[in-house]
């Protein structure tokens, strides 16, 4: 990709079929895209997208979407299709992939979004629609407020430092009077259950991995975040879940005069890696039984 870093090459991992589905998860800048590309090339199928950032349309660079050369290998889906302004949850995403599991080609469902792939593969609750009173008394309210009111089962499953995830637990209690795990505790039938597919996660090295988002994120500067930021700039909105990307706060700030842009850059590495460790901490808890795939630089 033009905004990434060179991406590994793996080989193709073992027992891998032509015909059962693909799931690929792994922290974000660990090569996984990659790796999904030279399945679909030596395989054939289409690349789904499982990445709760790589929905939006606002951003391409930021969020490292596949660029369009990329997009031109292989058939993508999922990718940026969604306004910022869009209400866009994993029910919405499971919703959208459900087609694709049904149709055409054999997907290659690749991302860093855990509860996506938890929705995919263990089923999702039916929980009822959230009245708009609450979802705006929600993005006005305090995350750490938001948080001590939930119930005890639900702070222990969701990143309690991912606000969206925080505010979508409230919501769902202010609206039903019932915490997110009890609805979650009566999921149906998944659309995907696992042994039906081919599970890989990517492992990396800390040290490397952590090298790598910072020459990643460099590259998206020289290669257009900044412009993209400065797009979104005059209707930016932090309660959005399209315009709290990672990097994204840190960029605005800049463009804002907030700070320098090495200021900006230190704090958007830091965050990025903040965020990579929530996610190998999610797939160590949640996807134990998945087959790993090495993250390396060959």
């Amino acid at each position: 990709m033009a905004n990434s870093v060179s991406a590994p090459v793996h080989r193709l991992p073992a027992g891998l079929s032509a015909e059962q589905p693909v799931l690929i998860a792994g922290p974000t800048a660990s090569g996984k895209s990659a790796l999904a590309l030279e399945i679909v090339a030596a395989q054939g199928g289409v690349i789904v997208n499982a990445d709760a950032s790589q929905v939006y349309d606002c951003w391409r660079v930021l969020t490292a979407r596949p660029s369009a050369e990329e997009e031109a290998q292989a058939p993508h889906h999922l990718y940026g299709h969604v306004g910022a302004h869009q209400s866009y949850s994993a029910g919405h995403w499971l919703r959208d992939v459900r087609p694709l599991l049904q149709d055409g080609p054999r997907p290659v469902i690749v991302g860093g979004t855990g509860l996506y792939f938890s929705a995919l593969t263990r089923g999702l609750a039916d929980i009822p629609a959230v009245p708009a009173e609450i979802r705006v008394r929600g993005d006005a309210a305090d995350r750490a407020e938001m948080l001590t009111a939930l119930d005890a089962p639900t702070r222990a499953q969701i990143d309690t430092a991912n606000r969206a995830r925080v505010q979508r637990a409230w919501e769902v209690l202010q609206a039903t009077g019932r915490g997110l795990a009890s609805w979650q505790a009566e999921t149906g039938a998944p659309a995907l259950p696992e042994a039906r597919a081919h599970c890989l996660v990517f492992e990396a090295d800390k040290d490397w991995l952590n090298a790598r988002i910072e020459r990643r994120l460099d590259l998206m500067i020289a290669g257009g975040a900044l412009e993209e930021a400065a797009a979104l700039l005059a209707d930016y909105d932090p309660a959005l879940p399209a315009h709290s990307a990672i990097g994204a706060p840190e960029l605005i700030a800049h463009l804002r005069g907030e700070m320098s842009l090495a200021e900006a850059r230190e704090a958007a590495v830091i965050a990025t890696r903040q965020f990579a460790k929530r996610q190998r901490t999610w797939f160590r808890s949640k996807m134990r039984d998945w087959q790993r795939v090495p993250a390396d630089s060959a």
